[in-house]
């Protein structure tokens, strides 16, 4: 679960929206509401617990989590809305598929990626189900004392044609 030697806690501002799709959800906020979570990081929890947050899932019945829109149907029609209403960042934690889903309607504007020294050997890749090559240009490379790298990337716009 995250662990807040992974966050440039203690000035993290979290997103003006948490974005997940179910299983990553069901992660965050089991961790983000547990003693463990709290005890972990009392303010990274505090944030994560009272920002607005959307999950998309067609099988969750409801969110139960503070602050959560469950979202079923029309993802990138509804992701387009949410970009468009005032506040700061967006951020979508895990979920490869609704990352996909996100490339493939041109709604990603930043990536920001954190390289894990750690090889699992199983996973969903994050890129499998993209239209093409995606390019992106190099914004901020960031170390941390865990040996964690946040790197963050603008994608050039897509050719569609």
């Amino acid at each position: 679960m995250p662990n807040s030697t992974n966050l440039p806690s203690p000035n993290w501002t979290p997103p003006a929206c948490f974005y997940s799709a179910r299983v990553t959800y069901a992660g965050m906020a089991s961790y983000w509401t547990s003693p463990d979570g709290i005890q972990d990081d009392a303010e990274v929890a505090r944030r994560m617990n009272a920002i607005p947050k959307a999950v998309f899932s067609r099988t969750l019945d409801r969110a139960d989590w503070n602050n959560t829109r469950l979202i079923k149907t029309n993802i990138p029609e509804e992701i387009l809305k949410l970009k468009q209403a005032p506040g700061k960042d967006i951020a979508l934690f895990g979920s490869a598929n609704l990352m996909a889903t996100l490339i493939q309607h041109n709604l990603v504007d930043e990536y920001r990626l954190i390289v894990n020294p750690v090889v699992l050997a199983r996973g969903a890749p994050l890129f499998a189900e993209t239209l093409g090559p995606l390019k992106f240009k190099l914004v901020q490379a960031r170390p941390f004392k865990s040996g964690n790298v946040l790197l963050c990337y603008q994608p050039e716009p897509l050719k569609t044609g």
